[in-house]
């Protein structure tokens, strides 16, 4: 009996020669940890929905920084949970709001850890939703409106810049975002800030352990006169073109799994930095699964995050994070 020469199976027969040619690498500098920030002293409360991420006061944010230090993470995506809420979200852009103190806090105990700060109001306003609600003069219907949205956006970066934030990553989906947030950060004399923008936000069904974490729900409607609609993806394209002739310096899909033919298309389209954001639900269905003894959490972790990069994805902003970077050591060794 003949057979070909060919033999795929010559650079499959050991671990070490697997590693040697394998295609796509996961690593944990290019991880983003998210962290949900609140007031108070010693709290840490772990989110019923999402096990293993928690509400963090302040004050444990040194050791935190210590703990991704050691893991090899080094950045981190900051979500406030204020104490105060309004119809305009001033708690967004204050001085002394919970991401701005917890941007000063972390770069004071770790000056190289990248802040990323997520620019949004959603979590700030009464209504929950993400911007400036008005009601229609001739229907009555509550809209959420565009231009004076964009406002307190570009107040809310300009402040979270201005409190040490490496990184501004709006997530509202207004149009125009980026390009008011460029001109309010360029004027500001904060030009060397870089937006990572959530360039390709869907309305998605895949957030909801986040906003039970946030507690950012909307009070009334949805968000998909804004957010994107989960069939498209000439759409993304477009979205993604505008953010880049704005300014973004990222873009971002958001989110992943579901979405990876979205970040193929983005990556084969534009050259800058590509993030996919691996959302709280993508997070707690492993998380349950695994819980359940029904699926190996380990490997369909790994695995998931490697199907995001081979689809194109330069970082990972994962809740999975930590736990990821600890596996990747032990495979190292």
């Amino acid at each position: 009996m003949s057979y070909d020469r060919v033999r795929h199976r010559r650079l499959r027969g050991s671990a070490a020669i697997r590693a040697l040619v394998r295609e796509t690498r996961v690593s944990p500098e290019q991880f983003i940890y998210p962290m949900f920030v609140t007031s108070g002293t010693n709290v840490k409360h772990e989110i019923p929905s999402m096990p293993g991420v928690y509400h963090m006061s302040l004050d444990l944010l040194e050791a935190e920084a210590a703990e991704l230090r050691a893991l090899g993470i080094r950045a981190v995506l900051l979500f406030g949970v204020p104490d105060a809420k309004d119809e305009v979200a001033s708690s967004a852009y204050a001085e002394d709001g919970i991401v701005q103190q917890a941007i000063r806090k972390l770069k004071s105990v770790d000056p190289e850890l990248l802040v990323v700060a997520d620019t949004c109001v959603c979590q700030y306003t009464t209504h929950g939703h993400c911007g400036i609600v008005e009601h229609h003069p001739h229907t009555n219907r509550a809209e959420i409106v565009n231009d004076p949205s964009l406002e307190l956006h570009v107040k809310t970066a300009v402040s979270q810049a201005k409190a040490g934030a490496d990184i501004i990553a709006p997530s509202n989906m207004m149009d125009g975002f980026v390009a008011a947030i460029r001109s309010g950060l360029d004027e500001s004399g904060l030009s060397h800030v870089p937006i990572m923008s959530y360039a390709v936000k869907y309305a998605s069904a895949y957030y909801g352990p986040f906003r039970d974490a946030a507690h950012s729900a909307p009070q009334f409607g949805d968000r998909k006169t804004y957010q994107m609609d989960p069939a498209n993806v000439r759409e993304a394209i477009r979205e993604a073109e505008s953010d880049v002739v704005e300014g973004a310096d990222f873009l971002m899909v958001k989110p992943a799994l579901a979405y990876l033919d979205v970040i193929r298309a983005v990556r084969e389209q534009f050259e800058l930095p590509l993030v996919a954001y691996n959302t709280s639900a993508e997070y707690s269905m492993v998380k349950a699964a695994a819980a359940n003894g029904w699926i190996d959490e380990r490997a369909i972790v790994l695995e998931t995050l490697t199907g995001m990069k081979r689809a194109g994805a330069d970082v990972i902003i994962t809740y999975h994070a930590k736990d990821a970077a600890k596996w990747l050591k032990e495979e190292i060794r």
